[in-house]
């Protein structure tokens, strides 16, 4: 039942970042012009592959031999680098195709983004290189590169200064600009990229596909992602699922948003899970970071790139001014790192160590450590080894930049944390570039904000949870029951009884369509009754007083009937009523909203959140893509702020949590199986009882597709 597609390897890739040869089609003899770009980067990077520069008009280009056409080019390259007008490029993609070539890069703009002739030409280009299997990048793209065979197949100013020569960073997106930009800051944060590559308009090679490759190669640790838009949802499934076997880091800027769709007027599940919504359930389910800010992208790229990630929350704190130790705290308290406390054991040889300093965790040195640097080198062991922390981070001010104590605290610092090198120890100082680079060499990761450190840090052990966590199990499409649609809306009870067989429990509820029929109902199920007007077209009765509670007894059951018949003619004389459901009076407990709904992009995504008539205004909700197994369910659970109502809130009983996540996983379930038929499915509110008692459904909606509300 996955919509998750086998992770075949993605084709051209190799011939594209690690090509033998490369021709550059309408290279330009100027270095300064786009099309003259790529051709001065590959000269000056050292490529030693074959460079074949195409130009019609001139014998040589930059000093390189030239060619009039792509046929007399005497080999068959692995990459075209084409930087024609978008007039040409028809012609340039059949010249490449007839020619054998694996992959092209197209840079020109004029495309899709410009309107309905230009989508006509990139749907043309793009057939192209389907058709003649070639691997197409861009259109509107800045191309390429692979650092460590100096292959540079872009024009990109980001690259100016300095050719990156190699690293464990790689870095996809779709916007150039911003791949650029990302690319400089991690050059000038010492942060080694080995991969780049824009996707520009995308007509034949995604975000998604690029990271699948990259999360293959050996000599990549971690991915910077950016992406305005996803249009195939199985791509990025499939790869960020290769992503999360290899252990991969994904750190995604997902930017951009769009409609919920029109179900959201019927629907509270449609209006509250955006598609934004949807991005954060995906990355969630996969342990993708998405970064909120480019420089906590860079951050955590930073972190990644060493390859040591915290195995845990635990944060150890050392600092040579009280007022430092506090700001990491509270730091770490903001994003749910956990400053524990020393054994008494450790506290008193602390208290040996260093009788001027304090003597737990965070631990203020003060300033006395400066007339013996071994002092430092004891604090870290002695937080390593016996406060078990899964990271320390130090704050030490200006003192590493200074002449006279720099090299000794260094030295100091890494006698005290040598046996701990699967933990990552940060530093929290203002220096030289130089300095820090030293310090960097050492084997320190070293930021000059405690904020931004203790930030990355927790980015980076959500990484490693991530990893840990296996991925959701699909149920099997064979253990969903068929559900028998109608077509049109849907009312209440007919959703009831589609989905009572289906595993979803609800109160003893009966239609009536006479007051003597909701009176006879009412005995039945016993008083106080709840009644409700029965109608496909009023999904949401409570707002036109389609709704009375504890209602008493027979003759109270025979006139609430008749209020509610005529409440709803003169509120919708048009809806369509099939009577009036008498249920009974649903038992206490915490009430939740679960429901599922279409996502444009991604298909059925499941939501559980704080039920009721709040469910909106608290907008308290958790969201996965797909179905989900039980143990993910019970992490949607958690992640809703209501959950503390779950667990004994105020002496009341524990609830059942577990119901609750049967619940989630029989609905996704549904959901997925009649993609094709439901646009939304929604309980609320769900009453859940006390542990072992299971979870009611007092209401139910299902719009399928096409029912226009």
């Amino acid at each position: 039942m996955s919509a998750v597609p086998p992770p075949s390897v993605p084709t051209g890739f190799e011939q594209a970042f690690r090509p033998r040869s490369v021709a550059v089609i309408g290279a330009s003899d100027d270095a300064s012009r786009i099309s003259g770009r790529a051709l001065h980067y590959l000269l000056r990077s050292g490529y030693g592959g074959a460079i074949y520069p195409v130009n019609n008009k001139r014998d040589t280009v930059q000093g390189v031999r030239a060619y009039p056409s792509l046929d007399a080019v005497p080999d068959v390259p692995d990459i075209a680098l084409i930087g024609l007008p978008s007039h040409l490029l028809k012609q340039a993609v059949t010249d490449c195709v007839a020619k054998g070539v694996a992959a092209a890069v197209v840079y020109a703009a004029g495309f899709a983004e410009t309107g309905e002739a230009g989508q006509a030409l990139q749907d043309e280009l793009a057939e192209l290189a389907r058709a003649g299997g070639l691997r197409l990048f861009g259109p509107n793209c800045l191309g390429l590169l692979h650092a460590e065979s100096g292959f540079v197949g872009t024009f990109s100013s980001a690259f100016d200064a300095e050719v990156p020569t190699g690293g464990k960073v790689a870095v996809v997106s779709q916007s150039g600009a911003y791949g650029g930009h990302l690319a400089y800051l991690c050059r000038n944060r010492g942060i080694g990229v080995g991969y780049w590559v824009s996707t520009g308009n995308e007509a034949g090679t995604d975000v998604a596909e690029c990271v699948h490759w990259l999360a293959l190669q050996d000599d990549v640790s971690v991915i910077l992602a950016y992406a305005e838009g996803v249009r195939d949802a199985g791509r990025l499934r499939t790869a960020l699922t290769v992503a999360h076997e290899r252990r991969k880091p994904v750190i995604f800027m997902k930017v951009g948003s769009s409609s919920t769709g029109a179900a959201a007027a019927a629907s509270h599940t449609a209006s509250m899970v955006g598609s934004d919504d949807v991005y954060d359930a995906l990355f969630r389910q996969y342990g993708v970071h998405r970064a909120r800010t480019t420089q906590e992208q860079v951050d955590l790229a930073y972190v990644c790139s060493r390859g040591v990630l915290p195995a845990g929350r635990r944060l150890g704190v050392v600092s040579v001014s009280g007022g430092f130790g506090v700001q990491l705290c509270d730091a770490a308290e903001r994003h749910g790192l956990d400053v524990a406390g020393l054994p008494e054991e450790a506290r008193a040889r602390l208290r040996e160590i260093n009788p001027m300093g304090s003597d737990d965790n965070p631990c203020d040195t003060t300033a006395g450590w400066l007339n013996d640097m071994s002092l430092i080198t004891d604090t870290y062991r002695l937080m390593y080894a016996e406060g078990d922390y899964d990271a320390v981070v130090g704050s030490f001010t200006m003192l590493p930049d200074s002449p006279t104590y720099g090299e000794a605290i260094k030295e100091a610092i890494g006698k005290g944390t040598a046996a701990y090198l699967d933990r990552p120890t940060v530093l929290c100082m203002e220096a030289r570039p130089e300095v820090v680079r030293s310090y960097e060499a050492a084997g320190f990761l070293v930021y000059d904000d405690s904020e931004r450190a203790v930030a990355a840090l927790a980015g980076a052990a959500r990484l490693r949870e991530g990893f840990e966590r296996p991925l959701p199990a699909e149920c099997p499409a064979s253990s969903v029951p068929r559900l028998d649609l109608p077509d049109g809306p849907l009312s209440e009870a007919t959703a009831r009884n589609l989905l009572a067989p289906a595993g979803v429990a609800f109160p003893f509820s009966r239609v009536t369509g006479s007051p003597r029929e909701a009176a006879e109902a009412a005995r039945e199920a016993g008083f106080p009754v709840v009644m409700k007007i029965v109608s496909p077209d009023v999904p949401h009765k409570t707002e036109i007083g389609g709704v009375l509670l504890g209602v008493a007894d027979a003759d109270a059951a025979a006139a609430a009937y008749t209020t509610l018949v005529e409440r709803v003619r003169a509120a919708r004389p048009d809806a369509r009523v099939e009577g009036v459901s008498v249920a009974a009076t649903a038992p206490d407990g915490p009430h939740l909203i679960v429901g599922t709904r279409s996502d444009p992009v991604f298909g059925p995504v499941v939501m559980v959140g704080t039920g009721g008539v709040q469910a909106e205004l608290f907008h308290d909700v958790a969201v996965r893509v797909g179905a989900v197994d039980h143990a993910e369910a019970l992490r949607m659970l958690a992640e809703i702020r209501g959950h503390a109502l779950l667990t004994g809130f105020r002496g009341a009983p524990v609830a059942d949590s577990g119901a609750v996540a049967d619940l989630l996983v029989t609905v996704s379930a549904l959901a997925v199986a009649h993609a094709d038929r439901i646009d939304s499915l929604e309980l609320n509110p769900v009453v859940v009882r006390a542990d072992g008692l299971g979870a009611l459904a007092l209401d139910a909606l299902v719009v399928t597709h096409g029912t226009g509300r």
